[in-house]
């Protein structure tokens, strides 16, 4: 059985291609495509993933605005500085990195967002609306799984997909893509019973769990298709990977797997959000 490696730098390059017009055109009609990321307290990882997103926009000619709270900041003085920037024309797309400080009612900060800035999909009316079928932003690493499927021209339709992880930024919202795409769906979750003979029916595995290594390859069906959407410490995903590939006929590797195409998706949604200003 050929197993392929399902290299997401390859998927975000050909992202970020197509993308280079588009920002080029929107330059000429005097449009700078600009995402403000909003970063609170000073945890480490958040702290690399927004530098990692900055970078990429200024590398593709994206402007970069990037705002960063002490960590004693109130949920009413992050929501004011999350209203600015959605007066702000110039800002076309808003990220609040997560997580927050425990103090700060999260999910408030996320509503404050307008809908059309929500280029991670992190609003319940984004994530409505991609459940719904007709959302602009989906969140980005669901959507970031979509386009590794389709671009490895891997079949969803009809297929058994098994979801482990049920947050509103990656479980529930890539189980809404997944079905909008006539997949069958089977969400997990830390209160699953027997989850490796749920798993063992699996086409399609991702695993979004939050737990290093928790997925051993003796867990699944001989042939899956395997997505891994964790990123934990040492650069560690959620599946067993030496395990998985051995079963697996199609795998992503951490990092260099949804990671890359998760930051090509954030910009595109960014650069569509600009092109709709211009419009």
């Amino acid at each position: 059985m050929e197993k392929i490696i399902l290299d997401g730098k390859v998927v975000a390059q050909k992202i970020k291609e197509n993308l280079a017009e588009k920002i080029v055109s929107l330059k000429e009609n005097g449009i700078v495509p600009c995402l403000a990321t909003v970063l609170v307290g000073n945890n480490s990882s958040s702290k690399t993933y927004v530098r990692m997103k900055g970078n990429a926009c200024e590398k593709i000619g994206m402007k970069s605005i990037r705002i960063h709270l002490p960590e004693e900041t109130k949920t009413t003085d992050l929501i004011q500085t999350i209203n600015e920037l959605n007066n702000d024309p110039a800002v076309h797309g808003i990220l609040l990195q997560h997580p927050v400080p425990s103090h700060i009612d999260e999910r408030l900060a996320f509503e404050a967002i307008d809908v059309k800035k929500d280029v991670d999909g992190v609003t319940s009316a984004g994530y409505g609306q991609t459940a719904l079928g007709f959302g602009k932003y989906p969140s980005c690493t669901p959507a970031a799984i979509i386009k590794i499927l389709k671009f490895y021209q891997i079949p969803i339709e009809g297929k058994h997909a098994v979801v482990i992880g049920r947050s509103p930024i990656l479980g529930k919202p890539v189980s809404a893509l997944l079905l909008n795409e006539n997949a069958t769906i089977t969400t997990c979750h830390s209160k699953t019973l027997n989850l490796p003979s749920i798993l063992k029916q699996a086409d399609i595995v991702v695993a979004a769990v939050g737990k290093p290594k928790f997925i051993l390859g003796d867990w699944l069906k001989k042939g899956a298709i395997i997505l891994d959407a964790g990123y934990n410490e040492g650069n560690i995903g959620d599946i067993d990977y030496d395990s998985c590939y051995e079963v697996a006929s199609a795998i992503t590797p951490v990092p260099g797997g949804v990671g890359p195409v998760t930051i090509a998706t954030l910009l595109q949604h960014t650069v569509e959000s600009a092109e709709k200003h211009n419009r």
